[in-house]
């Protein structure tokens, strides 16, 4: 089993092209996995960890309610957004400037075929790395994704994930809201859950900024722990 993971940052990018960029990546493995069990050889499966922020845009998932978002296209453009209908798990969510959003595409296979212990993972990922500035995050029963203060009137989501699986390789991933414009959250209702807040680290930290690295870098060693795997830092594709 190969688990060494070729993590790359992309920067600052267009989601289209990213979203391109990860399906390359994931018609890769599957390709490598169709051709070992079809010659019955056994060459290795790469596994990527891609970081990047986008441009202010709004993504809806494969069983995703359109009414969820709240504006029309002329409003999005007027804000600089753009929307995608995309091929993912869950509803609609935002990704924009101040925001780490991370792509794992891994072959499952490698570590452990069990999408379900794979999401907790991530969420374990930005938990603990959470725990390290002092906020207490957890998952909320039923609704994929790392909130504050589950259970009260000022629950609050955090970080949002949205996966796609198939042939037990990965790709999409997670949204954590570091230094991001929460107002572009009103615009939709976030994952399709009516009544419950948004928030991001630096306003829970009263912060006018937190140091992005940072936390990229704290959030890959839990992921490196947690998914017994070895990271090799790869330079980004232009």
């Amino acid at each position: 089993m190969n688990k060494i993971v070729a993590v790359q940052d992309l920067g600052h990018k267009d989601y289209k092209e990213t979203w391109d960029y990860q399906e390359a990546l994931f018609n890769d493995v599957v390709d490598v996995k169709v051709k070992n069990r079809r010659e019955g050889t056994h060459v290795e499966t790469p596994n990527h960890f891609l970081y990047v922020e986008h441009p202010h845009v709004y993504t809806l998932g494969k069983s995703g309610d359109i009414d969820n978002l709240l504006v029309d296209e002329k409003v999005l453009a007027a804000k600089g957004a753009t929307f995608y209908k995309i091929n993912r798990g869950g509803d609609i969510t935002y990704h924009g400037p101040g925001q780490i959003v991370g792509y794992p595409i891994l072959d499952l296979d490698n570590f452990f075929t069990d999408i379900h212990k794979y999401l907790r993972f991530l969420e374990e990922m930005v938990i603990l790395t959470l725990a390290e500035y002092g906020i207490k995050a957890e998952r909320s029963e039923g609704e994929t994704g790392v909130w504050l203060d589950v259970g009260t009137p000022f629950a609050r989501k955090i970080c949002a994930m949205g996966i796609r699986a198939s042939r037990w390789v990965t790709m999409h991933g997670f949204a954590l809201n570091v230094n991001a414009d929460l107002g572009y959250f009103d615009m939709m209702i976030p994952c399709g859950i009516k009544g419950k807040a948004v928030t991001s680290l630096h306003v829970e930290l009263g912060k006018k900024e937190v140091d992005v690295e940072e936390v990229k870098t704290k959030l890959l060693k839990h992921f490196a722990t947690l998914f017994e795997a070895e990271l090799v830092q790869e330079k980004a594709e232009a």
